[in-house]
């Protein structure tokens, strides 16, 4: 494993962190943040974990709603038998629950109780975003409930997970002094969100940055055959291209991955013992230039799979529509059709049930105009 500086902490973390996110399900898919934990597959979780920090990974991810609440509990309970003592811990302040500034220490208290510790290494303000700026984070003072859970010992350092423009993002830098911070950021998203001027602003600085949806919520691991092809004439798999485009550069602290299998550990783990500042070739910058070019050739929803939108009322399956329907103009109709008669249907109702109330679009960190898309999707995918 190789390891990096975190901003300016002193501290030295994994290339590689382990996101409590995406743990592995019973009936072998991939968890979200509105999953039931009755679906996980509590045993593997923990096994997967406890392998990954057994081979270097000292950096651990979760947040207060991931798998309905129950990822922080799951941690826990990986984290017990002197595991809690490899790592520095990470988990995230529900900031849209807030309605007094005295929910602060209720819900840091309750994280702290799910986690089985005394101590968060790293509390970020959770998915910062105008609407939660304005409405939360400063309306009940968070930053000096923050400042103030340090001095007490209850965290260790402080910062915020982003989804907004890049102008907002560095408003929100300079508001504090904040020890770090957590984007998006892939070779796909480079203008998006916070994006590499964000990265490059944050880690001017002095903020450690780490990075969420190296993949883009796994869009980038299944890639068409076409782009895979690309990637051969290297000699490396596009995942790995994907990950060596974000160690490549001094800025990003450590790439977050969300794994939910022991698969996907082992080999994430080979690839992290690459990792290295500026261990891109002229070759592999190329093979990822022709591959983005590639995958933006192709009209895709940014759909991450992240599930934030499944408090609709009619119970739509809308990640899994999304899924169809990139399948769909990937080229693979028929499989796309498939999957939105046959498959949506078991985790939830089809697009054509959606009353286009936009409730999902205000959850959504991609801000994905979802109600706009669904009306199309049904007539070009329902039989």
């Amino acid at each position: 494993m190789q390891y990096r500086k975190f901003g300016n902490t002193g501290l030295e973390v994994s290339a590689l962190g382990f996101g409590m996110m995406r743990l592995p399900l019973l009936d072998g898919n991939q968890g979200a943040a509105l999953v039931g934990g009755d679906q996980v597959d509590e045993q593997a979780s923990i096994a997967n974990l406890r392998y990954a920090i057994d081979h270097g990974v000292n950096y651990v991810d979760t947040a207060y709603n991931y798998l309905n609440g129950n990822s922080e509990r799951i941690t826990g309970k990986a984290l017990q038998d002197g595991y809690r003592d490899k790592v520095y811990l990470a988990t995230k302040l529900p900031v849209w629950l807030l309605n007094s500034e005295e929910d602060f220490d209720r819900l840091l208290n309750e994280q702290l109780q799910r986690l089985g510790t005394d101590h968060i290494d790293f509390y970020l303000v959770h998915a910062m975003k105008t609407a939660v700026y304005e409405d939360k984070f400063l309306k009940y003072r968070v930053a000096d409930s923050l400042k103030r859970a340090k001095e007490d010992g209850r965290i260790r350092y402080m910062g915020f997970s982003y989804h907004d423009n890049v102008q907002l993002f560095k408003t929100i830098v300079d508001y504090t002094d904040w020890d770090f911070c957590q984007i998006q950021l892939n070779y796909l998203d480079t203008e998006f969100q916070a994006g590499l001027e964000g990265l490059r602003y944050a880690s001017e600085k002095g903020l450690a940055v780490t990075i969420m949806e190296p993949l883009r919520g796994g869009y980038l691991a299944n890639v068409p055959a076409s782009v895979k092809e690309v990637c051969q004439k290297c000699g490396k798999t596009h995942i790995e291209l994907a990950f060596n485009f974000l160690w490549d550069m001094p800025e990003v602290s450590l790439i977050l991955s969300g794994m939910g299998s022991m698969e996907q550990v082992i080999e994430n783990l080979g690839y992290a013992e690459k990792a290295e500042v500026g261990m891109m070739t002229e070759e592999d910058k190329q093979t990822v230039q022709t591959m983005k070019t590639q995958i933006n050739s192709i009209s895709t929803v940014a759909c991450t799979g992240c599930n934030y939108c499944a408090i609709c009322s009619k119970r739509i399956a809308i990640p899994h529509i999304f899924k169809a329907y990139n399948l769909w103009n990937q080229g693979e109709k028929a499989e796309a059709k498939a999957y939105y008669n046959q498959e949506v249907p078991k985790h939830g109702a089809k697009a054509d049930e959606c009353i286009v109330c936009h409730r999902c679009e205000k959850l959504c960190p991609q801000q994905i105009k979802i109600s706009g898309w669904m009306s199309k999707i049904h007539q070009t995918l329902a039989e």
